[in-house]
């Protein structure tokens, strides 16, 4: 009798204690804080013209300043070291941003910057050319890369801008025009600060808005102002020197900002 007593006193022990688990029930854990992102992306599309009228290659004549008639059958530059202003006048610098811009490819006029902190953009600056850090610090890779055919593997230096072409009027071989900028140190330095104004407008990061900046190239600024080009005199520029820093002076003065889509 008293095993039996002490068996369901056992029983009615360990139920008493299951249930005593059961409605213990563990609290849910918090859920974590999502984390919001802070930075966005803004696009750079490059558009070629001379003057007033689209670039167009090959098949399409232009005149200059002293009424040279010419072609354009290549057109590229770099870009680099770009820097974006905001409304409340803080500067965000890209990291790492060199690009080759090439005017015939409407991909490789295109120019993705991601990473760009949330906010209104007012400003934008960037170099035309590459820097002279890059010049001397050996292969390079992406749009660096020698392969793409803006180096000059004999004096170890970029060709910043190149425009080819041909003109009646140019006294080169087939009435070439080859107009290969480079020159990154002292005299010869080609190195140029491009700052189109944005007007009124601003460019506008978010996380719903990726606004694309529509900058016009204009080509015949190359052989305009501050010095006129006349192709029977300066139809081949291959090298460093005075020649390559008139152009340079010139095209300087080439980007305009089109419009901003937001």
């Amino acid at each position: 009798m008293k095993t039996s007593i002490k068996f369901f006193a056992a029983i009615i022990l360990i139920l008493t204690l299951s249930n005593c688990k059961k409605d213990k029930t563990t609290a849910p854990e918090p859920e974590p804080t999502p984390v919001l992102p802070v930075s966005g992306s803004l696009n750079l599309f490059f558009e070629g013209m001379v003057g007033i009228d689209p670039l167009v290659f090959s098949t399409k004549t232009y005149t200059n300043q002293v009424g040279n008639t010419y072609n354009v059958t290549m057109a590229k530059y770099y870009i680099s070291n770009i820097k974006l202003t905001k409304t409340d006048n803080s500067v965000y610098v890209v990291n790492n941003s060199y690009h080759l811009i090439d005017l015939s490819d409407s991909l490789l006029s295109l120019v993705k910057l991601s990473g760009v902190p949330y906010g209104n953009y007012k400003a934008i600056q960037f170099m035309i050319g590459v820097d002279s850090t890059r010049n001397v610090s050996g292969a390079q890779t992406g749009a660096l890369d020698p392969a793409l055919g803006m180096f000059w593997t004999w004096s170890s230096g970029y060709i910043m801008a190149k425009i080819e072409g041909t003109s009646p009027q140019s006294t080169a071989s087939a009435n070439k025009l080859e107009f290969h900028i480079g020159g990154f140190t002292g005299v010869n330095n080609v190195l140029k600060l491009a700052t189109p104004s944005f007007g009124l407008d601003t460019a506008k990061v978010s996380n719903s808005i990726t606004p694309i900046i529509h900058l016009s190239s204009n080509l015949a600024q190359w052989f305009a102002s501050p010095n006129v080009i006349d192709f029977s005199i300066i139809n081949t520029i291959t090298m460093p020197g005075n020649n390559a820093k008139k152009v340079a002076d010139n095209y300087a003065d080439m980007f305009t900002v089109e419009h901003i889509h937001n």
